[in-house]
């Protein structure tokens, strides 16, 4: 179970992309204020009916921050923002419309199976990262 002092990202836990995506934040992570669950867990599940959003939205990226969920743009730029290097500075796009943000973020997500591809199941963590993992 996640506590306040972690960032929570749920994600599509058959998504190529996505579980890139988890790859990637990994690695830019080194004080390892993430935590990450499938949308497809029943964590995750569990608290998407206690944050009011229906499960079975499972095309957006959503993130968890002191109890406030953040979907599709406005999860990536919250996520960008906590990254090491330069990757922080893409929270600038903030000041883009999300209404834009968002319909560039569900194009790439509506064709993220047929350009990423789909695993039959989730991705399993190494045994050195399962504690960045609920279940």
């Amino acid at each position: 179970m996640a506590d306040n002092n972690h960032i929570v990202v749920l994600f599509d836990g058959v998504c190529n992309l996505c579980n890139s995506t988890v790859q990637f934040i990994i690695r830019r992570d080194p004080s390892g204020i993430f935590r990450f669950a499938s949308l497809q867990s029943v964590y995750a599940q569990t608290l998407l009916k206690q944050l009011g959003i229906p499960s079975n939205q499972l095309y957006s990226i959503i993130v968890v921050e002191n109890g406030v969920a953040y979907q599709k743009s406005d999860a990536v730029l919250k996520i960008v923002r906590h990254l090491s290097g330069a990757w922080s500075l893409f929270a600038v796009f903030r000041i883009v419309p999300k209404f834009i943000r968002d319909a560039f973020y569900t194009g790439v997500a509506r064709y993220r199976y047929r350009v990423f591809g789909k695993k039959e199941e989730c991705m399993i963590p190494t045994p050195e990262l399962k504690a960045r993992f609920i279940d």
